[in-house]
């Protein structure tokens, strides 16, 4: 790719941008959020069409006009939002448009043996029969990732393939990555996990703002001057930023003012006691699948408790809907930003003020003059990359998507947020700013439930960490106690 520009209404996304890939190689793509990773890979892709500059596959002019173009070429992507169709079987979404015939007819026999088959190289033993809605987001992603791999790809790109994978299943699917490298298959590699870049990538190319600012060889590059080329920072810049982010944690007030008794959900949640005190961040850890999002979702009303109460400033109350919840001052901001969090078709500003309409008013109005107002105070405050209110929020990128829905809360004034993985997909200099954000919320007195599938993330800014495996809550954890080894035991089973 040689000098790829791209622009949309008021934002140039890609400035004269080269990209260069060889044969057989796993390369990362590594920026900011807005810095014009995903712009560059959809208009490799057909997605887009280019404003200017060229494209050469195996040295020919190239300009697919099609995602669909582009796979038979031999591109295909995996992109961080699963992007397959719920209601159908695990087996035909990955046949979808290429399912084998018999005699002039599909042939099922066939789509499901060969389906498990192929999920069965990636240790992953389900019933291709049923909806791939019945399965957890993992698994629909590892989904996503065997349909890819089964194109018989040249170039495959993958979109923050393991946002949704655990540690197990990450390895899972490096195993893959290095058995496709062996065969020649180019793979694209776009992640926000340093770590696994640096574990599974031969170079890195780095964008900022829609330019590019260099390629760089993995094994000659440092973690700092990574974060530093990311961030147009210089090395001391970014310590200073490190050291910044792990400050020691306060002390929180000691008397809980919101407190779940014996609160679960038949099916889904053993029941669990939780204090939770103004001023204090309280970190829920645990592995996929443990319970996080299940309690997240009860606290807020999204799915009613079978068991249990919940009582705030020691009177009980029902939280029997969102409705409810944000009448007694909680807010929440999901894990799927895309499905649960934003609403895509409305402006940056329609989707800051929807929380606070209620609040301000007993009819939900608010004046345009008002809300324009606080849209441009939040945007200002945390820095969201929009070209002004009015701005359609789906063209954000997911980082600023992510700022939205937390100016959002933040105008409504909750005396409880709850943070279910604020910093999945976001880079690395939006992850310090929910951090700090965090930080400062507590010190004004606000109660933060934060949820991460980092564990360095929750043990930097947890006052305490209720830790949940299989569905229960098995433990809590404050001051000293809280480090990743200790959280790890508790999970294993050795501090119960």
């Amino acid at each position: 790719m040689r000098g790829i520009s791209k622009t949309f209404p008021g934002v140039r996304a890609l400035d004269g941008v080269d990209f260069s890939m060889r044969r057989g190689e796993v390369h990362a793509l590594m920026g900011e959020n807005g810095a014009g990773k995903s712009t560059l890979i959809k208009v490799l892709t057909g997605v887009y069409p280019r404003d200017g500059g060229e494209i050469l596959f195996d040295g020919q002019p190239f300009s697919p006009r099609s995602p669909l173009e582009a796979q038979r070429h031999g591109l295909s992507t995996i992109y961080q939002e699963v992007n397959l169709i719920p209601h159908l079987s695990v087996a035909e979404n990955i046949f979808l448009g290429r399912q084998p015939r018999r005699f002039g007819r599909i042939d099922w026999r066939a789509i499901h043996a060969r389906s498990e088959d192929l999920l069965a190289a990636f240790d992953l033993h389900i019933d291709a029969r049923r909806s791939l809605a019945s399965y957890p987001v993992a698994i629909q992603q590892m989904v996503a990732i065997a349909r890819a791999v089964d194109t018989d790809a040249r170039l495959l790109i993958m979109d923050e393939p393991t946002s949704s994978l655990d540690e197990g299943e990450v390895a899972k699917l490096f195993e893959t990555i290095r058995r496709l490298k062996a065969s020649g298959v180019s793979i694209l590699f776009i992640t926000h996990f340093l770590d696994q870049a640096f574990e599974i990538t031969d170079r890195m190319t780095v964008l900022r703002n829609g330019a590019l600012v260099g390629v760089f060889e993995t094994a000659s590059l440092s973690r700092l001057e990574l974060i530093g080329h990311m961030l147009g920072k210089d090395p001391a810049a970014v310590a200073a930023l490190e050291r910044e982010k792990t400050a020691p944690r306060r002390g929180a007030a000691a008397s809980p003012f919101f407190e779940a008794r014996g609160l679960g959900r038949a099916g889904a949640l053993r029941p669990f006691d939780l204090e939770i005190r103004e001023g204090e961040v309280l970190g829920l850890a645990g592995l996929l699948g443990s319970g996080r999002t299940e309690v997240a979702r009860l606290l807020f009303g999204v799915d009613r408790a079978t068991s249990g109460e919940v009582r705030i400033d020691g009177r009980r109350v029902a939280l029997r809907s969102p409705r409810a919840a944000m009448q007694h001052r909680i807010g929440f901001c999901p894990e799927d930003r895309k499905t649960e969090g934003i609403l895509p078709d409305l402006s940056v500003r329609e989707n800051i003020v929807l929380a606070m309409q209620g609040r301000m008013s007993r009819l939900g109005f608010v004046s345009r003059r008002r809300q324009l107002e606080v849209a441009e105070k939040y945007i200002r405050l945390l820095g969201i990359a929009a070209s002004g209110p009015e701005q359609p929020v789906r063209t954000l990128s997911g980082g600023n998507q992510q700022k939205v829905i937390l100016a959002r809360w933040l105008a409504a004034e909750p005396r409880l947020l709850i943070l279910d993985e604020p910093t999945r997909g976001i880079d690395v200099g939006a992850k310090a700013e929910v951090e700090r954000l965090v930080e400062e919320l507590s010190r004004d007195g606000m109660a933060v439930v934060f949820i991460s599938s980092e564990l360095e993330e929750v043990v930097r800014r947890s006052h305490r960490v209720a830790v949940l495996r299989d569905r229960a809550k098995i433990a809590e954890l404050t001051g000293a106690d809280i480090d990743e080894h200790a959280i790890m035991r508790t999970i294993a089973g050795h501090h119960e």
